[in-house]
């Protein structure tokens, strides 16, 4: 058990958490840094327009983050029971443990941990990851569990999404992922273009472009909620049953497609009701007709130059 330095048996590496991978962590990092160079440049903004830009786009990077970041998340389901099962195959030793079922967009993660994590002199505390994402083959990730001598749980909730299961969700599930996953970086992609219109500025175009991204969004949930419609097979662990449910990354993510409908309805709606309200609130409004007051009318009327010389001087003023 210490061979390794504290990695279990057969394992050449430590497992990835459950729910997480290195992916999102880059992900995060990377929208953090993009907020953190925003705020250093904010006190550089005067009056109420310094708060007007940072809640424009602290709350455009938040929408951005989480549509990218829920891509790698493994929560979009999950489910836990807790039992007395067999831990290893062919051996009638039992223990006490959480099992825990985790679907993501890319692939399952399966994680058994021990209560209390020692018992019958080992560390009960695994988690696997099987992808189903196109490129992937959850088959043979199956397999290489099996080679690698994983717990009996493990194994026997990661053979339910086989594609020789009975069960038959592997199909549903890896392509109900691979939309979600697709609508989401078109999401993505609009979620661009309304920053880009926002800033030309087209505010109306931009306030439709982040209805699109909503829609977009919430297409994606409807992608993923049919495989609901193909019931998973009973999971039964000793005697009791692991059921699965919507997870995180799925409510968060339905909570930002309505925020992204009820911000583009409000530009839309004040664009019409409103615009001098929606130049405040995106710092456009022209406050500083003051400034020409006391300017001679030739710089303020482009046509007092016209008015001012007398037919006789045509020559002077192709000669300008």
């Amino acid at each position: 058990m210490t061979l390794f330095d504290g990695i279990y048996p057969f394992y050449p590496q430590q497992r990835k958490a459950a729910g997480f991978e290195i992916s999102a962590v880059i992900v995060i990092v990377v929208f953090l840094t993009l907020a953190g160079s925003f705020l250093l440049i904010i006190p550089g903004i005067r009056g109420r327009a310094r708060w007007y830009w940072t809640l424009r786009v602290l709350l455009s990077l938040f929408v951005g983050l989480v549509i990218v970041v829920v891509q790698f998340t493994g929560d979009w389901e999950t489910g836990w029971v807790q039992a007395n099962t067999s831990y290893k195959s062919f051996s009638t030793v039992q223990v006490n443990a959480d099992i825990g079922l985790h679907i993501g967009l890319g692939g399952v993660n399966v994680t058994l941990r021990g209560n209390p994590v020692n018992q019958i002199n080992e560390t009960i505390n695994y988690n696997e990851h099987f992808p189903w994402r196109f490129g992937a083959d959850y088959d043979l990730s199956y397999s290489q569990g099996l080679q690698k001598g994983l717990p009996s749980p493990i194994l026997y909730v990661a053979e339910k999404f086989r594609s020789q299961s009975p069960c038959a969700v592997h199909r549903q599930y890896r392509i109900a992922g691979h939309y979600a996953s697709a609508t989401l970086w078109v999401a993505f992609c609009t979620w661009i273009v309304s920053n880009i219109l926002f800033s030309m500025p087209v505010l109306v175009y931009g306030g439709y472009m982040l209805l699109v991204t909503g829609a977009f969004m919430i297409f994606s949930l409807l992608s993923f909620s049919t495989v609901r419609n193909t019931p998973l097979c009973l999971i039964q662990i000793g005697t009791s049953t692991l059921h699965v449910a919507y997870g995180g990354s799925f409510w968060l993510m339905l909570a930002v497609g309505l925020l992204c409908f009820v911000f583009g309805s409000a530009v839309v709606a004040m664009h019409y009701l409103n615009l001098d309200l929606l130049k405040t609130f995106f710092d456009l409004r022209e406050d500083n007709a003051e400034e020409y007051q006391d300017m001679p009318e030739v710089f303020i009327n482009p046509h007092f130059v016209n008015k001012s010389l007398s037919p006789s001087q045509p020559s002077e003023i192709n000669g300008v």
